[in-house]
């Protein structure tokens, strides 16, 4: 009985019978499609979301908010761009009062857009100037911050285009995003 034993353990011992490597590569083939497929995915729901949205740092965007007609009675689509923080020292009246101040320009068309693009530091230059003759107390109301979006697209307006009145200018609105005084 011994010896049938020993033959029973060296048949348990023995490896079991080799499978085939098609199988695997089969399945490292379809798992490497998978990822593949799904990065893809991935990259184009991003972009599209990118593109929707926009991003901080880009300046020009398309938005439908407003609904204006164009020549053709096409409605065109607003088109805003995002300018930097303006942080500037006010006129004193009791003590130092900063003023930080972002905004949002509307612009009749992307060529526009552009070129706001072309002439930042010359327009940052003249809204500084501008930011920095003022008075805490004339910036606080309703109408102040109304006075000064107007007196900012005018400069904006001047620099991009001196001759252009009214409807025919590139700056069409000025929105503040962030108006804090300190």
């Amino acid at each position: 009985m011994a010896k049938e034993a020993k033959p029973e353990a060296q048949d348990a011992e023995a490896p079991p019978p080799r499978k085939s490597k098609k199988l695997l590569i089969i399945v490292a083939a379809a798992l490497v499609i998978i990822l593949a497929l799904g990065g893809a995915a991935a990259y184009f729901v991003m972009s599209k979301h990118n593109a929707e949205n926009g991003d901080e740092e880009e300046a020009v965007a398309e938005q439908p908010a407003k609904s204006s007609k164009k020549k053709g009675g096409k409605e065109a689509v607003p088109v805003y761009v995002a300018m930097e923080a303006f942080t500037v020292n006010l006129v004193p009246e009791s003590g130092e009062q900063f003023l930080q101040l972002v905004l949002s320009v509307e612009v009749a068309d992307l060529p526009a857009g552009d070129k706001i693009k072309s002439y930042t530091p010359k327009i940052r230059n003249n809204v500084m100037m501008l930011l920095s003759g003022k008075k805490a107390s004339e910036l606080l109301t309703k109408e102040g911050k109304e006075q000064l979006a107007s007196e900012i697209r005018d400069q904006m307006n001047h620099v991009l285009s001196p001759e252009a009145k009214g409807e025919d200018a590139p700056v069409k609105e000025v929105l503040f995003t962030s108006f804090i005084i300190q």
